[in-house]
């Protein structure tokens, strides 16, 4: 398996030497595009996996029966997910200090995932628990891989060039999630043409699904792991653990004394949860509420990360022009819009044009979704007093994850009644975020 590895490495480090010349006066361009490449195989899993595929299918076909609230069950193991990871991730910060178990516990949680997502081609129709804990522990392994991975970037870049190195490894991701789809409803629309005498054809190719995800996300991980250099490594002690948690407590006293700065965290801790919410449930909540197909579903997917990539590139440039704040408010102000859109379409008695409503609604989500991270991650660096950017930074990807776990929990609770009902708690959440935001006066307003 490492023989294997090893090859397939030197074949993505030629491939890496001939292509990307944009980083060719950099010293380590092989490392940069490395370890970017792992946003490019992760990124399959939360489009086919959290989003717009196996959560459908769970939630319809798995979760088939009328007495299993489906959605709800999937919202509260996204929920889990999210407490998990927020008690784990100050420990994994201090596993990513000591250097050499870092890529040691790299490698161990993305397995994790890989494994257990092609575990879920098991998964039939009544194993609601079986296939629930085995979605639980995948995200549980691609969060903390996620984790991990970011400890890197800061190694691999410097500040002049930090921004032009994620945005580059953001834009690998959507490609991923992207050609995934393609695939994917390439295989929904063609196979059942070729095998007109398999029963639930459509449902088989979820399964294999997983199974391609899965096999994704070991081949293109493979460059990270054997071309990213690790530091120097130290002995693994309990007082890392506790310097870790120390230090997010240090900067949480710290941070109080810069009131911009603790309105925006609290602000994001809101409309960024409104926005976990929607990527975690906007699958199932179209097959539940507006009798959405799989191959609906996918295409939704393909057109949402199209206009993604729209967004991010036009608010990109009207970033420049206007600043990061006045992004933010128009996509928090919009997102709330298409959230509203999305509440109401299934009210429709025509079927088409509530489907109609919730499909705008969903270009809409697409085009902000980039300006709403790639802008907050820009006014971050704006309110950061340089010589706190590292451990200011590190509190902001602490918030984010800290409370991840409340829009989907709460969700899960409301839909027991109705998913529609669920869906005004991101409604709520994005309006107090507004609220919260708008007040925020810089230096230069």
């Amino acid at each position: 398996m490492r023989l294997i590895s090893l090859i397939f490495a030197r074949i993505f480090a030629r491939f890496f030497d001939k292509n990307f010349k944009f980083f060719n006066h950099l010293k380590n361009k092989r490392e940069i595009v490395a370890w970017s490449f792992y946003d490019f195989a992760n990124q399959p899993f939360t489009t086919i996996i959290i989003t717009f595929l196996f959560a459908p299918y769970f939630a319809d076909v798995i979760c088939s029966s009328e007495e299993i609230n489906g959605i709800g069950l999937w919202s509260l193991g996204i929920a889990i997910t999210g407490i998990f990871v927020a008690i784990i991730s100050p420990i994994i910060g201090a596993i990513s200090d000591t250097g050499g178990f870092r890529k040691y516990f790299f490698v161990l949680s993305t397995w994790l995932c890989i494994i257990s997502t092609a575990c879920l081609f098991f998964f039939k129709e009544g194993d609601v628990f079986s296939a629930l804990v085995y979605v639980i522990i995948a995200n549980i392994g691609f969060e903390l891989g996620t984790v991990i991975c970011n400890s890197y970037l800061s190694e691999i870049s410097d500040r002049k060039n930090i921004g032009k190195i994620s945005g580059f490894a953001w834009g690998l991701g959507f490609l991923g999630g992207l050609i995934s789809l393609i695939i994917i409803l390439t295989l929904m629309i063609f196979l059942p043409m070729i095998f007109t005498n398999v029963i639930n054809i459509e449902f088989k190719i979820v399964r294999i699904s997983a199974v391609i995800v899965a096999l994704w996300f070991a081949i293109f991980s493979i460059p990270v792991f054997f071309l990213v250099r690790e530091k120097k490594s130290e002995k693994l002690t309990k007082s890392h653990v506790k310097k870790s948690f120390n230090s997010i407590l240090e900067t949480f006293y710290q941070i109080k004394k810069y009131k911009k700065l603790v309105r925006f965290l609290i602000a994001r801790l809101f409309y960024n949860d409104a926005l976990i919410t929607i990527f975690a449930l906007g699958g199932a909540y179209a097959i539940e509420t507006l009798n959405f197909t799989l191959i609906e579903t996918l295409i939704l997917g393909i057109v949402l990360n199209i206009f993604a990539c729209i967004g991010s590139f036009l608010f990109g440039r009207l970033e420049d022009t206007y600043g990061p704040k006045w992004c933010i408010e128009i996509s928090i102000i919009t997102l709330f819009i298409a959230v509203l859109l999305a509440f109401f379409a299934p009210f429709f008695s025509n079927l088409l044009v509530g489907k109609s409503i919730f499909w705008f609604a969903g270009i809409l989500i697409g085009i902000m979704t980039g300006p709403s991270q790639s802008c907050s991650r820009s006014l971050m660096a704006r309110l950061t007093p340089f010589e706190k950017t590292n451990e200011f930074f590190g509190f902001y990807a602490f918030t984010g994850k800290a409370t991840a776990f409340l829009g989907p929990f709460i969700f899960a609770l409301l839909s027991v009644y109705s998913p529609q009902l669920g869906l005004l708690i991101v409604v709520l959440f994005f309006l107090i975020g507004y609220l919260i935001f708008k007040p925020l006066k810089l230096n230069n307003e």
